[in-house]
């Protein structure tokens, strides 16, 4: 009785800790106040939406919840929306990129020095975060964010077209790159040293994005992608060291089973 109790409390623990787990680190998917609310009937329709909008989003994804950008206490109504828990609400239009750069630091340097910035800052109405990105259903970002539709809006496309030539080739050695490392990955291999410098690269490369400079671009794109080569080459040492033990499993498992056939006959012969 004592061993059944024993088994039942273990097998209860093995069901729970990893929900639990989950829980802690779900950055609010399992609701919110502020989810609640916005999901709500009573909300105004435009907002509504933006619960939507966030579970399709990138930062959903990566468990960067409402409180994360907006501040507040997303686990009590009545302090959801406090100064004293650090609400800040929905930013003013130009002070936008400040609020994305308190996490995309980098990021937001290059676009206060560029042209879009310096829009932003002679007239408080050039092209901030959003305008490129959109607000709560931001995806990962990629060149295709360049494209005549969404430039156009404010001026011609001939540069964005320049510099999203530039930033082809780097933009598709990073996918194939980490095309590779998922398939290690997925073959069992550990790949966390290659996981890391593929991230800080991508990262230090979308900051790039940001300058809107050409020239700046052009001169820098090599640099990345000899970074990425030197990552895709590490890859396929580990991809040719799990083929080479893969065959040699599979080589002594032959030898094995060609000693046993052998073993196998000569004791029936000498019979």
């Amino acid at each position: 009785m004592k061993f059944r109790l024993f088994f039942f409390i273990i097998a209860v623990m093995l069901v729970l800790i990893p929900y639990a787990v989950f829980a802690q680190g779900d950055g609010g998917r399992q609701g919110t106040v502020c989810l609640d609310c916005h999901d709500s009937d009573s909300m105004r329709p435009e907002l509504r939406s933006i619960p939507s909008e966030w579970r399709k989003s990138w930062h959903f994804q990566n468990d960067v919840s409402c409180h994360n950008c907006h501040g507040g206490d997303p686990k009590d109504a009545a302090m959801a929306m406090s100064a004293e828990r650090g609400f800040a609400g929905k930013p003013a239009y130009a002070d936008v990129p400040e609020f994305c750069g308190k996490c995309h630091i980098g990021i937001l340097k290059n676009y206060l020095e560029s042209g879009h910035g310096k829009a932003l800052k002679a007239t408080q109405s050039g092209p901030n975060c959003v305008t490129c990105h959109g607000s709560h259903g931001i995806q990962k970002a990629n060149i295709d964010i360049i494209n005549e539709q969404r430039c156009s809006q404010c001026h011609t496309y001939e540069r964005a077209r320049a510099m999203k030539q530039a930033l082809f080739l780097a933009e598709k050695k990073l996918r194939d790159v980490g095309e590779g490392i998922r398939e290690l990955k997925l073959a069992g291999v550990f790949t966390e040293e290659q996981d890391k410098t593929l991230f800080n690269t991508e990262a230090e490369f979308r900051t790039l994005f940001h300058s809107v400079d050409v020239s700046l671009i052009k001169d820098r794109t090599d640099g990345f992608i000899k970074r990425l080569d030197q990552i895709d080459s590490q890859t396929k040492d580990l991809s040719r060291e799990l083929l080479f033990r893969k065959n040699f499993s599979a080589y002594l498992m032959l030898l094995a089973l060609g000693i046993g056939i052998v073993f196998f006959m000569l004791s029936k012969t000498s019979k």
